[in-house]
């Protein structure tokens, strides 16, 4: 890539410590990222950097060229890393999941505007999976031995890997938080591949992991089909979405999808889900995410979430 990723370790070190209000008011003060002229893009690590620098690349070309400015795509650690830059305009465009954009939505009024296609729709599926010669067909039958099951969730800011298979638990009565389940066990692995690997090597009965992953995943070689079993599939979820500051002109969102609708390099395609195209997004298409988050705790129950 045309500047360095920044290490891994200094970028874990950002931690959202400001409050809204504060926010607001350094938000105030106008983008940073303008002052330089360079177009600053945030993603998360869906991939590792080595999978995804060659991609990253060739998205920043595009991007620099549609746009007529210098591009940096920077691979964030963490989802907090990501809200603290989009809530303070240290980046002009973030990459990232669900529930991470409805914080910075919350926060900070950041905006959807793009999304992107996967086999011909912009949705995707939490999945609960487990081996094929478990005993379970569905999670009803799994859930009547529950104290026997060993289950793992992705990480805590994920919607596929947590928010959506643990409302639904909640739901069940057999997870209330991280200190209190019906489980004999609850772990958090922090990804989905780690997952994966988790439930097909035996180390849990059944875990949360994203469809449109676990699909990359399988199709990439990294994991093997036959090694699972989907008992549980949730509502249709709006993918990842890519989301500008509170304080973007119009133009700029105009000129940013526009930008994104023309790709159709495979490389950058297929760093992001194995994605067809990209299409437009606006915020209405989280909606439907927002209970689930609320009755997690992972949004402020005393912000108003038309804000």
């Amino acid at each position: 890539m045309k500047r360095s990723l920044l290490s891994l370790a200094f970028m874990s070190s950002i931690i959202v410590t400001a409050a809204c209000g504060e926010n607001n008011e350094e938000q105030g003060e106008g983008n940073p990222s303008n002052d330089d002229e360079t177009f600053e893009v945030a993603v998360i690590p869906s991939q590792s950097i080595g999978e995804m620098e060659e991609g990253l690349s060739s998205l920043e070309d595009h991007l620099s060229k549609q746009l007529s400015t210098p591009v940096e795509v920077t691979h964030y650690p963490n989802y907090n890393a990501v809200v603290e830059a989009i809530n303070y305009s240290h980046v002009d465009l973030a990459y990232f999941g669900p529930v991470t954009y409805l914080i910075a939505y919350e926060q900070s009024g950041a905006e959807a505007v793009v999304t992107q296609s996967i086999d011909g729709n912009p949705y995707y599926y939490s999945y609960i999976v487990t081996q094929p010669d478990a005993p379970w067909d569905s999670l009803d039958e799994l859930l009547k031995n529950v104290d026997e099951v060993d289950f793992a969730f992705g990480s805590q800011s994920s919607t596929s890997g947590f928010t959506i298979p643990g409302y639904e638990l909640m739901e069940r009565n057999v997870y209330e938080n991280e200190g209190s389940y019906e489980f004999s066990s609850v772990r958090f692995t922090g990804s989905h591949d780690i997952t994966a690997n988790a439930v097909a090597n035996g180390d849990v009965d059944a875990g949360a992991i994203d469809s449109a992953i676990f699909q990359a995943l399988i199709n990439e070689g990294a994991i093997e089909e036959d090694d699972y079993k989907i008992i549980w599939e949730s509502q249709q979820l709006y993918q990842y979405p890519w989301a500008v500051p509170h304080d973007t002109e119009d133009d700029r969102k105009d000129q940013i999808r526009e930008a994104f609708l023309m790709i159709e390099d495979e490389e950058i395609l297929s760093i992001f889900g194995g994605a067809d195209e990209f299409v437009e997004a606006s915020h209405e298409e989280y909606d439907s995410i927002l209970e689930a988050a609320r009755t997690m705790g992972l949004l402020d129950p005393e912000e108003d979430e038309d804000n």
